[in-house]
């Protein structure tokens, strides 16, 4: 043997670490819609703003282009995934709560 305790889990912490994983699939599916729409809605107005208004024409290269869309899909992502895990988890306290009662 390897030196390594034998443990069991016992179905209540199996459950628990299902409803997780389900809560942290459903926080990354939220997350990557939100990024998906943020990305666009972000995209659409910088484009057209670097080739429509001077200053953004000579300031804004490709770079910052791609800074500008991408930072907004990245917090768009991360705080819809955190709402989303945190609002789960809150849930499954709930139910877990309204189990034992």
């Amino acid at each position: 043997m390897d030196g390594k305790p034998f443990a069991v889990a016992s179905p209540v912490e199996d459950e628990k670490i299902l409803r997780s994983r389900q809560c942290t699939q459903e926080g990354v599916r939220a997350g990557a819609k939100a990024a998906a729409i943020a990305g666009v809605a972000a995209a659409v107005p910088t484009l057209i703003g670097v080739r429509k208004i001077a200053w953004a024409k000579a300031n804004l290269n490709y770079t910052a282009q791609a800074l500008i869309i991408s930072g907004a899909s990245i917090a768009a992502y991360f705080i819809t995934a955190d709402k989303t895990i945190l609002a789960c988890a809150r849930k499954n306290t709930h139910y877990k709560s309204a189990l034992e009662d």
